[in-house]
């Protein structure tokens, strides 16, 4: 079969993704493509990438991963955990190989170059853009950007960082944010860069978005979801199967694993917009720091707070929990991030408690992040 391919662009990172199953490549223009510039594109070239960048090659190639994870076991290999799967890693002559057993997904890695194989045809798309996107953030990092863990709501070029522990309430602010009209650029992580003329860049990270059923319920979303969902429409796959069963079945109330994590529904990026209505933002600049908490026994109001940006608000590969740098697509130090705190020291910041009613929390983020982009 012909290769079809999918071009990505970040600012000035480039990344191309190539594939003889059209379904892969499809799957990445419509992942990046509301957040980042995907678009089809010539296949690359047997000698290289028109114009550079990093290259993924990713194929329904069962003798393959057979392949793969005899040449993983033979060799010397370690064992850790990356997006969630058991995943074996050997090293040889500068060549990383990977295998995942349980997902049967094979993994070859040399300079920028990456291959992926598998059984499952979304299995395969799933790993090329999770894939595709590490290169993206390792071009990204070279050239000067953090990721940080918070997210990002956007009101014409200017956007509010609200960062926090998880639970904090950094997706419900942009969530709520964005239904009073504002951009979301981003749900969990973002791009962050302080450039010579003292303002700080914000690029969105892509990723499937997770809104609790209770969240979407508060918010008014749940019928529309349930509505797509009873009609045929899927969500993100990663999402746990008792939480479609959950959408079918009408139930609102939040669903929990046994260690206490919250299984929700995962949307992704362009059902922002075409299941929920959202705007989505592709680059602002940063106006200022909201620090939510949240706590369903108190009145949401602003709160005294010192807190400002620290160590544990960055993902570098020391905070890195899902996606470990086992392909060293990465730098490794980060760079920037002093000059980056100290850029981000001067915007305004606000802390403040919100609970679980959407309607009054809604309404002090709105005004508390006006009054932070007109300041």
């Amino acid at each position: 079969m012909p290769l079809t391919a999918t071009r990505i662009h970040a600012d000035t990172a480039t990344v191309t993704v190539a594939s003889q199953t059209p379904a892969v490549t499809d799957w990445s223009t419509r992942y990046f493509g509301p957040w980042w510039n995907a678009t089809p594109t010539n296949v690359p070239s047997p000698g290289g990438i028109a114009g550079g960048g990093g290259l993924v090659l990713a194929d329904v190639d069962p003798a393959r991963v057979d392949d793969i994870t005899t040449l993983v076991t033979d060799y010397g290999h370690e064992e850790t955990t990356y997006a969630g799967a058991r995943t074996l890693v050997a090293r040889a002559d500068g060549v990383t190989y990977a295998v995942q057993p349980g997902e049967r997904i094979g993994y070859q890695s040399d300079r920028g170059r990456l291959v992926i194989v598998g059984d499952d045809g979304q299995a395969v798309a799933v790993a090329a853009a999770r894939l595709a996107r590490e290169l993206v953030r390792g071009q990204l990092l070279s050239d000067g950007w953090t990721v940080l863990h918070a997210s990002a709501a956007t009101l014409g070029t200017d956007t509010v960082l609200t960062l926090g522990d998880k639970g904090a309430g950094k997706t419900t602010s942009a969530l709520l944010l964005a239904l009073r009209g504002w951009g979301l650029l981003a749900n969990d992580r973002v791009f962050v860069r302080p450039d010579a003329d003292g303002t700080v860049r914000v690029l969105p990270w892509p990723s499937a978005a997770a809104l609790g059923l209770g969240l979407l319920d508060a918010t008014g979303l749940y019928d529309r979801v349930r509505e797509r969902v009873l009609a045929g429409g899927q969500l993100h796959p990663t999402q746990h199967p008792t939480v479609t069963q959950a959408l079918k079945d009408g139930r609102r109330t939040p669903l929990w694993r046994e260690d206490g994590k919250e299984l929700k529904p995962q949307f992704f990026p362009d059902q922002l917009a075409s299941w929920l209505g959202l705007t989505l933002a592709t680059e602002a600049r940063a106006a200022g720091l909201l620090f939510p908490t949240m706590n369903a026994d108190a009145s949401p109001a602003l709160v005294d707070n010192d807190r400002t940006l620290t160590g544990a608000d960055v993902f570098d590969q020391k905070t890195e929990d899902r996606y470990p740098d086992i392909f060293g697509l990465t730098p490794a130090t980060a760079t920037g991030t002093e000059a980056l705190a100290e850029h981000l020291a001067r915007l305004p910041r606000r802390s403040l408690v919100l609970n679980h009613d959407t309607h009054t929390s809604g309404a002090l983020l709105a005004k508390t992040a006006e009054e932070i982009t007109s300041s």
